[in-house]
C-alpha cells in the first residue's frame, strides 16, 4: 500500500475522542471545531471501510477496529514524539525535555531533589515528572512516555522482559507516634506494643502496605492483629492525621526529615525489626535514550544511590532511534 489510509492528525483526534468519551469534549481538547472533528473521523472510517466508533449510546465507544486502531496509533504517535526528540538532541542541552516518572513516595520527596541538582547544572531543560502507581509508571516506560523512573514495587510480571530493571536505593520505613504519646518518649519499644496502638495506614492494595504486612510477619508480628483506625490516600495525610493524635503509622523515612528536624513527630524503633524495601531505576532498553535521560542518570542519580548496582545505572551511549 502506497498511501497510508490515515493522518497523524487523524490519529490525534480518535485518540482524544477515546480520552474524552464525546467529539466535542474532543474538539474542545485539540481547540478545533466539531464538525471538523467529526468530518476527520468520517474520511478515516470511509478509507479505513470499517466503522470506528458505536453511534448509538451517550458516550463515543469504540468499536474493536476502532480500539484496535488506538492501540496502533498510540504507538505511532508516541515514535513521532521520540523521533521529535532524537533530532533535538542533535543540538544540545540547550533546550530539551526531561520525562520521569516515579510512584507516590518517591515522586513525592526523593525526585524533586534530584530535579533541582539537575536543573542547577541544565537550567535551559525542561523536566516534567509523572507520579502514578508503579504499573501505570512500568508502562509508561515500556510506551515511551517516560524516559526512566524510580519505582518501589515490582515490575508487573508482563512487563519484566521489556524493561531494565536495576536496584537502586533503600527505602527504610520507620513507625511514627504523636510526641504526645506515652510510647513516644521511648527510644526502643517491644513487639507487643504494636498491638496496643492505633494506626492510621494506606489503603490495603498499596504497594508500601504490602510490604510493610509481608517485613511484620516475617518479623513475628501478625498485621491483622493491629488495630486499624482509618485508611488515607497519601502519606501527606497521614503525616498531619499522626500529628494531631489520631494514631501511630509506618511511612518512609525520607517523608518525615523536615517533621522530625521539627519534632513535630516521634521516629521510635521496634526491637529486632527493620523494614525496608529496594527502590528500581527502570529504563527501556530498545527507546531512544535522550541525552537528557543519560545525562540525568550519569551524574544526578549517583548521588542518591544506596545500592551499588549490578551494571552502570544507565549506558552512557545513545541507543538508536527504535
Amino acid at each position: 500500500m502506497s498511501d497510508l489510509p490515515f493522518t497523524l492528525d487523524q490519529l490525534r483526534i480518535l485518540k482524544a475522542i477515546a480520552a474524552e468519551g464525546s467529539f466535542k469534549r474532543a474538539a474542545d481538547s485539540l481547540y478545533v471545531s466539531q464538525p471538523a472533528v467529526s468530518l476527520q473521523v468520517q474520511n478515516l472510517e470511509r478509507q479505513l471501510d470499517v466503522p470506528l466508533f458505536d453511534r448509538g449510546g451517550r458516550r463515543a465507544q469504540l468499536t474493536e477496529a476502532g480500539h484496535l486502531l488506538l492501540t496502533y496509533g498510540d504507538r505511532i504517535l508516541s515514535l513521532c514524539q521520540e523521533t521529535c526528540r532524537a533530532i533535538d538532541d542533535l543540538q544540545n542541552l540547550q533546550g530539551g525535555t526531561l520525562i520521569i516518572g516515579a510512584s507516590q513516595t518517591t515522586g513525592t520527596y526523593l525526585m524533586p531533589k534530584l530535579i533541582g541538582l539537575f536543573r542547577q547544572k541544565y537550567p535551559d531543560v525542561a523536566v516534567q515528572l509523572h507520579v502514578h502507581s508503579t504499573r501505570r509508571t512500568c508502562w509508561s516506560v515500556v510506551n515511551g512516555q517516560i524516559d526512566l523512573a524510580i519505582i518501589g514495587g515490582e515490575v508487573p510480571p508482563e512487563l519484566v522482559e521489556s524493561l531494565d530493571v536495576v536496584p537502586y536505593a533503600e527505602d527504610e520505613l520507620v513507625l511514627i507516634l504523636p510526641v504526645i504519646h506515652p510510647l513516644a518518649q521511648a527510644d526502643v519499644i517491644q513487639k507487643e506494643d504494636l498491638y496496643k496502638l492505633g494506626f492510621i495506614a494506606l489503603d490495603a492494595q498499596s504497594t508500601i502496605r504490602k510490604v510493610i504486612d509481608q517485613i511484620l510477619m516475617r518479623s513475628g508480628i501478625d498485621p491483622r492483629r493491629l488495630k486499624l483506625e482509618m485508611e488515607l490516600n497519601t502519606i501527606e495525610a497521614i503525616k498531619n492525621a499522626v500529628q494531631s493524635g489520631l494514631g501511630a503509622s509506618f511511612v518512609s523515612v525520607s517523608a518525615i526529615e523536615k517533621e522530625l528536624q521539627l519534632g513535630a513527630l516521634r521516629r521510635v524503633e521496634i526491637e529486632s525489626v527493620v523494614i525496608k524495601r529496594t527502590l528500581y531505576l527502570i529504563t527501556n532498553p530498545n527507546r531512544y535514550r535522550s541525552r537528557a535521560a543519560e545525562i540525568f542518570s550519569r551524574e544526578i542519580l549517583p548521588q542518591f544511590a544506596t545500592l551499588k548496582p549490578t551494571r552502570e545505572l544507565m549506558p552512557v551511549t545513545t541507543a538508536e532511534p527504535v
